[in-house]
C-alpha cells in the first residue's frame, strides 16, 4: 500500500506533463488553423450574401430570393397566431363557447383543447369563401410568378378586409375612424388597417356577449327554479347548482344545444 502511495504523484505528475505538452501543440496548431479557416469562412459569407439581397427586375418589380422568403415565411408563422385572433371569427366563437360552459356550470367539461378545437374548425369552415377567393386572386397567382409579393399581399389584405367590413358594426368602425382622423371612404378596400382592426375585434366582443346572455337566461331560470324549490323543502343545506346541473344537461340534449349554438354562430356571419 505504500508503495502504490509512493508511486502515484510519480503517474500524477507524468499525466501532467503530457496535458501540458498537448497543450503546447495545440496552441501551435491554433493560429494557423484560425488563419486558413477564418478567410474562407469569410469568402463564402461573401459568396452567399447575393443570395440574400433582393433583386429588381427588369418591369420594375422586385423579386426576392428563396432565402428572404423562407425568412419572411418563418416570421408571418410568428404572427399566425394573432392573425387568427384578429381577423377571423375565431374570438366571438371561442368566447360564445366558454360563456356556454359556464352557463350550464359543468366547470371543465368540455376541456378547453375541446373548446379550442371546435373553434378552429368552425372558423375554418366560416372563412373558407374568403379564404379560397385570397388562394385564387393572391396565392395561386404569386406561387406561379405571374404577380410579386407586393401585388400579392396587397390584395390578400383586400380580401380580409371585405370580409371584416362586412362584419364590422358601423358604429365601431365611424368612431375608430373618426379617432385616427380619417375621413369617408368609398371602398372597403380604402379602409386602412389601423382602425379597422380595433373595430372588428370590438364588435366581435360586443356580438359575443350579446350572444352568451341569451344562452345565460334559460340556464338561468332553472337555476332560480330549483333553487326556490329547495328552498321551500327546507333543504338549504343542499347546493342548488349540484342539483340544476343535470336538468341543465338534459334541457340542452333535448332541445339540441350544440346545433343550435354552432348554427347560430355560422349565421350570424357575412361572408
Amino acid at each position: 500500500m505504500r508503495q502504490a502511495s509512493l508511486m502515484w504523484p510519480r503517474v500524477a505528475s507524468g499525466g501532467w506533463l503530457m496535458l501540458a505538452l498537448a497543450g503546447v501543440c495545440l496552441m501551435g496548431v491554433a493560429p494557423a488553423f484560425a488563419q486558413d479557416t477564418v478567410p474562407a469562412v469569410m469568402n463564402g459569407l461573401a459568396t452567399g450574401l447575393p443570395a440574400l439581397v433582393a433583386n429588381d427586375v427588369a418591369d420594375g418589380s422586385t423579386s426576392y430570393s428563396l432565402s428572404l422568403q423562407i425568412l419572411a415565411l418563418m416570421t408571418a408563422l410568428t404572427v399566425l397566431p394573432s392573425l387568427v385572433l384578429g381577423m377571423t371569427s375565431f374570438t366571438r366563437i371561442i368566447i360564445v363557447l366558454s360563456l356556454l360552459r359556464q352557463a350550464m356550470g359543468t366547470q371543465q367539461t368540455p376541456p378547453n383543447q375541446v373548446l379550442i378545437a371546435i373553434a378552429l374548425f368552425l372558423t375554418f369552415f366560416i372563412m373558407s369563401p374568403t379564404l379560397t377567393t385570397v388562394y385564387e386572386k393572391a396565392g395561386n397567382p404569386y406561387l406561379n410568378g405571374q404577380i410579386g409579393a407586393e401585388a400579392a399581399l396587397d390584395m390578400a389584405t383586400t380580401e380580409m378586409k371585405k370580409f371584416m367590413v362586412k362584419n364590422t358594426r358601423k358604429n365601431d368602425l365611424t368612431m375608430f375612424m373618426d379617432l385616427s382622423e380619417n375621413g369617408a371612404v368609398e371602398d372597403a378596400a380604402d379602409v386602412p388597417l389601423s382602425a379597422l382592426l380595433p373595430a372588428f375585434i370590438t364588435s366581435e366582443l360586443k356580438t359575443a356577449f350579446q350572444i352568451g346572455f341569451l344562452l345565460f337566461l334559460p340556464f338561468l331560470v332553472i337555476d332560480m327554479v330549483v333553487a326556490s324549490v329547495l328552498m321551500s323543502l327546507g333543504m338549504m343545506m343542499l347546493s342548488p347548482m349540484l342539483v340544476a346541473m343535470p336538468f341543465k344537461l338534459l334541457l340542452f340534449v333535448l332541445v339540441d344545444g350544440w346545433t343550435m349554438t354552432v348554427g347560430s354562430l355560422v349565421a350570424t356571419y357575412v361572408v
